[in-house]
C-alpha cells in the first residue's frame, strides 16, 4: 500500500496589481503647491529658480498644459519655500496710503491717472483684496503719497466735487486714518492679526473739514 505525498505547496499567487495611486498625486500636488506660493505673491519665475527648473516649465505646469515628468514634480515638491527670491512685497502700508489719500477726497481713478495704472489695481489695494504689491508700484504709491497727503483735491468741476465727496464718504464709511494718525515709519512693516486687514493703532482720527486744510490758490502742483 502506498501512501500518496501531498505535493509541497508552491508559492502563493501574487496579487493583481494595483493601480499607482500615487502616480498623479506627485504632480497634481506639485501643481497645487505653486498655485499656492503663486497666490501668495510668488512670480512663477522666482519659483522655477528656487526649484531649479525653467519658468516656462512651472508655468505650464500650473496651466496644465503640461504634464510634469516625475523628476520635475519632485523638484517642486522638495524645493525650500524659504528659498524663493521674493519679487512682491506686504501691501498693508500701501494700502494705508491709499486710503488716507482717499480721505483728503483723492479718488482711486484720480490716483490711477497719477501713477498711469489700472482703477482696478488701485481699488483692489483700497479693498484689501490684494496683500501684496510690486516694489515699483509701492514706490510709486509712497511718492504720490509724499506729495498729495496733506494738499486738497482740486473742485473746480461738478465732475471733480463728486469724486471727492464719493471718496471721503467711502473713507468715513470705512473708518480709514487720516495720514496724520499714520506713523510713517512703521507703514511697511508687514502688520499681524487684525491690523493686516485693517488700520493698525492708534484709533484712526475724523476725516479733516474744510476748516483744518491747507489754503491752495489756483491749480496746485500736483494737478493732472
Amino acid at each position: 500500500m502506498s501512501i500518496n505525498t501531498p505535493a509541497p505547496a508552491g508559492p502563493a499567487p501574487a496579487d493583481p496589481p494595483r493601480p499607482a495611486a500615487s502616480s498623479a498625486a506627485g504632480p497634481r500636488a506639485a501643481r497645487a503647491r505653486i498655485h499656492r506660493l503663486h497666490m501668495g505673491g510668488n512670480t512663477y519665475k522666482a519659483i522655477a529658480i528656487a526649484a531649479g527648473l525653467a519658468p516656462a516649465t512651472v508655468r505650464d505646469l500650473a496651466s496644465g498644459r503640461r504634464r510634469p515628468t516625475r523628476g520635475t514634480a519632485a523638484a517642486v515638491l522638495a524645493m525650500n519655500a524659504d528659498a524663493i527670491p521674493y519679487a512682491r512685497l506686504d501691501a498693508g502700508g500701501t494700502r494705508l496710503r491709499l486710503r488716507a489719500l482717499h480721505v483728503m477726497g483723492h479718488s482711486s481713478a484720480r490716483i490711477a491717472r497719477a501713477l498711469g495704472v489700472r482703477e482696478t489695481a488701485i481699488q483692489e489695494l483700497v479693498r484689501g483684496d490684494a496683500r501684496t504689491v510690486s516694489p515699483k508700484l509701492r514706490d510709486k504709491v509712497t511718492a504720490l503719497y509724499d506729495a498729495w497727503w496733506d494738499k486738497r483735491v482740486p473742485e473746480r468741476t461738478r465732475f471733480e466735487r463728486n469724486a471727492a465727496t464719493a471718496a471721503r464718504r467711502r473713507a468715513i464709511a470705512g473708518n480709514w486714518c487720516a495720514a496724520a494718525a499714520l506713523d510713517d515709519d512703521q507703514l511697511d512693516t508687514p502688520a499681524t492679526g487684525p491690523a493686516r486687514a485693517g488700520n493698525p493703532p492708534p484709533v484712526p482720527t475724523p476725516p479733516p473739514t474744510s476748516a483744518h486744510l491747507p489754503a491752495t490758490t489756483g491749480r496746485t502742483a500736483y494737478d493732472h
